[in-house]
């Protein structure tokens, strides 16, 4: 059910190191052209450090892991692209439709062929005031063995809750060379990390000592907080008049993230774009260097 790009198959074969890479980012979270030029620029970032990336996604109801170059335009050009988390796959399977994969699908897909490590922006998580919505993320995290480098959790999201809920469903948090839980755009959410590392050989070990303790059923997030952050007092403002129009436009949902991460778009001047490329940048480069160390 799954097809390979060529530079993937030669990869397993020889058993050079893969990233898999989510599609939505491309498909949903960038603007065009940009979008198209980030997914060529962060697959030669993963190449760059020695590793072979994957980017998954669905092509006429075809899973697809690592896409060649006509197949990345496809998922970042076409209005007709959809999102699919897991609960989609078969859906979008059966109906032939194209899917760009969230990060629940993304893990799930990765770890059906074989790949343990993946690079994403932020995950998604518990939403603010509906402690009863949450994303799909946590319970694929909850689920699938796989490292997953992260710069925390969305800040739009409720970012103690999903800490909580993190805890409560045995996923091991780690920070990269820092015990401050990233907020994504945010290089520090005002939360503390238990655990640090400081290298991709440390995250090895880890792993490995999973398999050996039996306690490998689920994800290993490994926070990388970007660099450069966006202004705090900007972040704030653009955050609390997000969420007062999504309120009067009564978003709800899955769609409300959406419309937040747009919001921040349009209303800070390019900031939050900027802080998005160098967060998929970077965690690229450092789940790349990760899977060399497994």
């Amino acid at each position: 059910m799954i097809k390979f790009s060529r530079e993937v198959e030669v990869a397993q074969n020889s058993g050079k190191p893969i990233v898999a890479l989510e599609s939505t980012i491309i498909s949903h979270g960038l603007p065009r052209p940009r979008n198209l030029e980030v997914a060529h620029e962060v697959e030669a970032i993963v190449r760059d450090a020695g590793a072979i990336p994957a980017t998954i996604a669905l092509i006429d109801g075809q899973i697809f892991v690592g896409l060649e170059t006509d197949q990345l335009e496809r998922i970042a050009n076409d209005d007709n692209v959809v999102k699919a988390s897991t609960r989609d796959l078969a859906i979008i399977e059966a109906t032939k439709a194209s899917a760009a994969t969230t990060v629940a699908a993304t893990a799930h897909i990765a770890h059906l062929a074989g790949i343990s490590v993946f690079a994403t922006g932020g995950l998604g998580g518990v939403h603010r005031g509906h402690s009863y919505d949450e994303s799909a993320d946590l319970l694929a995290l909850a689920r699938i063995p796989i490292v997953i480098v992260c710069a925390g959790v969305k800040s739009i999201l409720d970012v103690p809750g999903t800490l909580e809920r993190l805890e409560t469903l045995a996923v091991p948090v780690l920070g990269y060379r820092t015990n401050k839980f990233p907020g994504f755009y945010l290089t520090d959410s005002g939360f503390e990390i238990e655990h640090r590392v400081d290298s991709a050989e440390e995250i090895s070990a880890i792993w490995a000592n999973r398999f050996a303790l039996r306690t490998n059923d689920c994800a290993i997030v490994v926070t990388n907080p970007v660099l450069h952050q966006m202004d705090l007092a900007l972040h704030d403002r653009i955050l609390q008049e997000g969420l007062a129009a999504a309120d009067v436009q009564h978003i709800t949902g899955k769609a409300v993230t959406p419309f937040l991460l747009e919001h921040f778009h349009s209303a800070s001047s390019g900031e939050s774009l900027r802080v998005n490329i160098d967060i998929i940048k970077s965690n690229s480069r450092l789940a790349a260097e990760i899977a060399l160390a497994l």
